[in-house]
């Protein structure tokens, strides 16, 4: 019930290019990085809520059972290159065909959903071309406005503008929203979403960091990702259940849809919570 805080290799692509967002790189006593150290309490920060939680359920739970705790020190051997290749190759094969797929899938899906929409989407190039008459701008910079408003009514960004009131207490827009749905199935997912999304309507070979930087939010005229929202967004995926597998593990250990649906319901209520306040008292 608690394992799922702990900080798992999933969030890491996650936490990696947020703190590379909105943590400056910088050292403290010229020796310590302080991405580093943000990454490390990241880590910290999700062994103490499972440390807790467990001491929490067992006040709770009142669970009477009989625990033996036996450990077997082995023979402690410099592993052989053979099976360090083979455990390498096992474990890169694992995720490519488990996790792999997922991304794969929902990448294209997402794909889909981005480039197709109702209604003024398949007028966009009309519609920008007309509002844009009496500006003098660059053909490229025609072709991202094209772009932007075609992802901004697409299917995807339908979505995105239904779920964005729930998400922008939090400090985050409907693409970021949408990221945040689509990596309940995996959270590497996170990092492929927001590729697909920044991806549309550019050829330069920017990287998602620097597309999320340049985003600007409309009302403040200030950029969208700032250290509040960053935040926000690392303590969320610190507590938040997002991991169809770990919840098909604890059916099949509990033997019963009641505990991973609560546990899911319990973790995504305390992301949000945790994710508000750290948005609310930072901005």
């Amino acid at each position: 019930m608690v394992t799922p805080f702990t900080t798992c290799s999933a969030r890491l692509p996650v936490y990696l290019i947020i703190i590379a967002l909105v943590i400056p790189e910088q050292r403290i006593l010229g020796i310590f990085s302080l991405q580093g150290l943000t990454l490390m309490f990241l880590y910290l920060l999700g062994f103490a809520a499972a440390i807790f939680s467990a001491w929490l359920l067992n006040k709770i739970l009142k669970i009477r059972s009989k625990t033996f705790f036996v450990v077997e020190m082995p023979n402690y051997k410099v592993p052989m290159p053979k099976n360090v290749a083979i455990t390498v190759v096992e474990k890169t094969k694992s995720f490519v065909l488990g996790a792999g797929k997922i991304i794969l899938a929902i990448s294209i899906i997402l794909w889909v959903l981005a480039s197709y929409g109702p209604g003024d989407f398949n007028r966009a190039e009309e519609i920008v071309t007309a509002e844009s008459l009496s500006e003098n701008i660059s053909e490229t910079e025609l072709e991202t406005r094209i772009a932007s408003y075609k992802l901004e009514h697409s299917y995807i960004g339908i979505i995105g503008k239904g779920i964005e009131p729930a998400v922008r207490p939090l400090g985050y827009d409907w693409k970021i929203g949408i990221a945040i749905v689509s990596s309940f199935a995996a959270r590497e997912v996170f990092v492929g979403t927001l590729a697909t999304i920044y991806s549309v309507g550019s050829e330069e070979e920017e990287t998602i960091k620097n597309r999320m930087a340049a985003e600007v939010n409309p009302v403040l005229g200030t950029p969208r990702f700032n250290f509040a929202s960053g935040v926000s967004l690392l303590l969320f995926y610190a507590f938040a259940m997002q991991c169809m597998s770990t919840l098909a593990i604890v059916k099949r250990e509990t033997n019963s849809w009641k505990w991973p649906l609560w546990q899911l319901i319990v973790m995504s209520a305390i992301a949000y919570v945790v994710a508000l306040g750290a948005y609310q008292i930072l901005s």
